[in-house]
């Protein structure tokens, strides 16, 4: 079982990294930063539809501050989703700004309507954190979703990530007639392996979402990363494995029963191949990010020695030992895909 024992430090945004952030076209002068956000002097509860408090609240603004604060953030989205065309704004209003204050990054989430057709989107305001953004661009890079963020000094945007929270997806949907089990099971191998090889740790239930497709004749399934926090930060090799969080039981207990191990080791086999093939095709994308993140602090040396000691183990590799950041250790891990392809090994704690 993995257990995330300490609150994650935040660490800042390297010149570094802030140099890869501007060439890679992810930093951008942004009309309202997340500190302005801040200056709410009123909040209610969030209930959901079945009036459960979803840890959420909505904030209110001075009316002197609120007309300037939502055209701002009409502004945002209109740069996200329109390259900053303002002529989409026209139809569009702010119909709340919600604020999680129990998240590392205590962000806002902003719900965009458009009054045409009452159709709504979603985006976040959060303190930029080096983790986060190596998180998302590594996400970016190696995993089949793309993402849109934007970073300006201490302010990072993200995009809403569509999908049924995996806890709700447990909860609701897996006594569902129309579940397609082995589909799920694969795809979950297919992200516990994802995990594993970037080192993107705490993805329980509560921090991924499951994106169902119909198919033709069946049902698709994609495990989607949300919560980028925990981007190379824990010293122990379980915490990057999705398969050892107690919450993610009921999804594993449908793994065991619909595949075999010689399944689980091609899947795996599968999801390090095309892995491979993204590093190959981003080589120099790639090498521009790993280049900052090896001289970047994002853990304690104590986690960093320990994660390395594990990864020699498990790879059976002692250059691991050497290593003297989180940035080393995720480079090495991906050089694992093509100079030990043939390592399908069983996870075990």
């Amino acid at each position: 079982m993995a257990i995330i024992s300490k609150k994650k430090i935040p660490y800042k945004i390297s010149s570094r990294l802030r140099e890869y952030l501007i060439n890679y076209d992810r930093s951008i002068s942004l009309p309202i930063a997340y500190s302005d956000l801040l200056r709410y002097n009123n909040s209610i509860p969030l209930y959901d539809r079945n009036g459960k408090d979803t840890l959420w609240e909505t904030v209110f603004y001075p009316q002197d501050d609120m007309d300037d604060i939502y055209h701002a953030l009409k502004k945002i989205y209109s740069i996200m989703k329109a390259d900053g065309d303002v002529g989409v704004m026209d139809h569009l209003f702010i119909d709340r700004v919600d604020l999680c204050v129990y998240g590392n990054t205590q962000p806002f989430r902003v719900r965009v309507v458009n009054r045409i057709n009452d159709n709504f989107d979603y985006f976040y305001i959060k303190n930029a954190d080096a983790s986060r953004i190596y998180g998302l661009e590594l996400e970016h890079l190696l995993s089949p979703n793309r993402l849109s963020y934007l970073v300006d000094d201490h302010t990072l945007i993200e995009e809403h990530i569509v999908g049924i929270p995996a806890e709700q997806f447990i909860k609701n949907h897996l006594d569902d007639p129309n579940l397609n089990p082995t589909r799920l099971a694969k795809e979950f191998v297919k992200f516990n392996e994802r995990c594993f090889v970037r080192l993107l740790g705490d993805m329980h239930s509560s921090n991924f979402v499951i994106d169902v497709t119909p198919d033709f004749e069946e049902v698709d399934y994609r495990l989607r990363a949300i919560d980028f926090d925990q981007q190379s930060y824990e010293g122990r090799r379980n915490i990057y494995l999705p398969q050892y969080f107690k919450q993610n039981n009921p999804i594993i207990q449908i793994g065991l029963k619909s595949m075999t191990s010689e399944t689980v080791r091609q899947y795996q086999r599968e999801e390090r191949s095309l892995i491979a093939n993204r590093v190959k095709v981003e080589r120099i994308r790639i090498d521009d990010l790993l280049s900052a993140m090896v001289h970047d602090e994002l853990s304690t040396d104590t986690n960093v020695k320990q994660l390395g000691v594990e990864l020699a183990e498990f790879y059976e590799e002692r250059e691991f030992l050497a290593c003297q950041s989180m940035g080393e250790l995720v480079s090495l891990s991906l050089d694992m895909l093509t100079r030990k392809p043939d390592l399908y090994k069983e996870h075990k704690p």
